[in-house]
C-alpha cells in the first residue's frame, strides 16, 4: 500500500501549463506593446482608467491585467491594479531601467518558426531553418535585436567595463566583433576617453550600433568594419578584441577558427573577451544558461551553450593558454577572458 501523501501524488498539472506557456509570453508582449505597465505607473489603477488611457475595452483589460496578476508582474488592490518591483523596474517606461523593447527580439517570428519545427531539429541534430549557420547576412533578425535588445547589455556590459580596467583612461584599442547594438564597445568608450573602438557586424546592423554611438557621444572614437567575422581583414594590434554573444551559433571547429583569427589581430599581452551562456559541467544548470542549448538546437546548423572546460579547450587550442571565468552578478551569463601571450 502507497505510503505518498495525496500532496505528492503525481499531477497533470505542470504538464498542462508547460504546453500552454505560450500564453504567458502573448501575455506578457501585449502589456508591453500596448503600454499598460507605464499606464498604471502614471496613477491609471482602474479597469475604467486603464481603459480609457489604453484605448481598449474594459473586458480586455481586465481580463489581461488579471493574468499578469496571476503570472506575477502585477499586484491587484482591491478593484485597481499595481507594479510588482520588478515590473515598475524594467517594464515602465518612466523608470530609466526600462528594457520592454527586448520583447522585439525576443518574440521575433523567426524564433516561433524555428521552434515549431524543433522535432525535426531534434532528429537532425541542428535546425530546419535554411539560415542556421548564421554566415551570411539576416538583416530581419539581427537589426531587430540591434534595435531592441540594448537596454538588457547594461549590467553585463559595465562589468566588462570594470573588469578590464577600462576606467584607467589608458589608450586602448578595441576590435568588438559581431558588435550588434554596439553597447558593449560603447561602454568601454565611456568609461575611457582614450579607447578607439571598431565594431564589425554586418551593414545594417553597423547602422543601429553607430546611432547608438552618436548617442552615447562617442562617435568621433567608433569606426566601423562591414563584414564577416570570419572573411574581413580584421587589423592587428588589438589592446581587447570583444566576442559577445556569437560563440553559441557554431560548432566547436568553427568556434577555434573564429579565436584564431582573435589570436592573430591581438597584439602581445592582448585581451580576448568573451561574454557567454557558460552551464556547469552536468548541462543542466544553472537553468537559465542550461537552457539555451535548446535555443541553439532549433535555431542554428550546430551551436551549443558550451561549459567552461568547453571553452578552455577551444581557446586553448586556438593559442590561449589560460581563460578565467568571470561570473556577472545578477544575470545569467558569464565572462570569460584569455590573453595572448
Amino acid at each position: 500500500m502507497s505510503t505518498t501523501s495525496p500532496s505528492h501524488e503525481p499531477s497533470p498539472e505542470r504538464i498542462f501549463q508547460t504546453l500552454n506557456a505560450h500564453h504567458q509570453t502573448a501575455t506578457l508582449k501585449t502589456a508591453i506593446e500596448m503600454d499598460l505597465f507605464t499606464a498604471i505607473d502614471e496613477g491609471n489603477r482602474s479597469v475604467v482608467d486603464l481603459a480609457k488611457r489604453l484605448n481598449a475595452s474594459e473586458r480586455g483589460v481586465r481580463i489581461l491585467s488579471d493574468n499578469l496578476v496571476i503570472t506575477g508582474f502585477l499586484r491587484k488592490e482591491n478593484s485597481g491594479y499595481g507594479l510588482t518591483q520588478e515590473a515598475a523596474l524594467f517594464l515602465s517606461k518612466r523608470s530609466p531601467q526600462y528594457m520592454g523593447t527586448i520583447a522585439e527580439f525576443l518574440t521575433n517570428r523567426q524564433h516561433y518558426e524555428n521552434m515549431a519545427h524543433l522535432t525535426e531539429a531534434v532528429r537532425r541534430g541542428g535546425t530546419a531553418n535554411t539560415k542556421g549557420d548564421n554566415l551570411e547576412p539576416n538583416d530581419d533578425l539581427w537589426v531587430s535585436f540591434a534595435r531592441s535588445m540594448a537596454p538588457i547589455t547594461i549590467p553585463a556590459a559595465n562589468f566588462i567595463a570594470r573588469t578590464i580596467a577600462a576606467q584607467d583612461s589608458k589608450p586602448v584599442r578595441v576590435l568588438d566583433i559581431a558588435a550588434g547594438h554596439g553597447m558593449y564597445g560603447i561602454t568601454i568608450a565611456k568609461h575611457n576617453a582614450k579607447a578607439q573602438i571598431t565594431a564589425l557586424d554586418w551593414p545594417a546592423v553597423l547602422a543601429v550600433a553607430k546611432e547608438n554611438a552618436a548617442n552615447a557621444g562617442v562617435a568621433d572614437r567608433y569606426a566601423t568594419l562591414p563584414g564577416s567575422a570570419f572573411a574581413a581583414d580584421l587589423g592587428e594590434g588589438y589592446d581587447l578584441v570583444l566576442l559577445t554573444n556569437i560563440f553559441h551559433h557554431f560548432d566547436t571547429k568553427t568556434c577555434v577558427l573564429l579565436m584564431r583569427r582573435v589570436h592573430q589581430a591581438l597584439k602581445s599581452g592582448g585581451s580576448a573577451v568573451t561574454l557567454e551562456f557558460v552551464p556547469n559541467e552536468d548541462r543542466v544548470s544553472p537553468p537559465t544558461e542550461a537552457a539555451f542549448s535548446l535555443l541553439m538546437l532549433a535555431g542554428t546548423d550546430a551551436g551549443d551553450a558550451y561549459t567552461f572546460t568547453e571553452y578552455k579547450e577551444m581557446f586553448l587550442e586556438a593559442g590561449f593558454p589560460e581563460t578565467t571565468l568571470h561570473p556577472i552578478p545578477g544575470m545569467p551569463q558569464e565572462l570569460l577572458i584569455s590573453q595572448k601571450p
